[in-house]
């Protein structure tokens, strides 16, 4: 009989266990932008035609990228210029949009 080495047995369910969760997020963020965010900024971050005539930000510029998470998340929260806030989404939507825009970058 095989002996199974319950101390790896363990690493790989915590693995499995937290891996799902931030695919979920990750999704959740994905969806997040697509109904919140896209109608202004572009599906790809670089902004609708729609949103373009309202000046929004491209996403994927270095103007955006090097703002902080606090300067992202603070302006999606309370809004800037023509932009609307968002205070109604929960802190870990807005955490999650933050991440979601990293990866738009050039």
């Amino acid at each position: 009989m095989k002996r199974i080495n319950v101390q790896r047995l363990t690493v790989l369910a915590a693995t499995a266990m937290f891996a799902l969760p931030l695919s979920a997020r990750a999704d959740d963020a994905a969806a997040t932008f697509k109904s919140k965010c896209a109608g202004c900024h572009g599906a790809d971050g670089t902004g609708s035609p729609m949103g373009k005539k309202l000046g929004a930000h491209d996403f994927t510029s270095a103007d955006v990228q090097k703002l902080s998470d606090a300067e992202l998340t603070d302006i999606i929260t309370n809004g800037k210029n023509k932009m609307p806030s968002y205070k109604s989404l929960a802190p870990d939507q807005i955490k999650g949009l933050v991440a979601y825009i990293r990866t738009l970058k050039k």
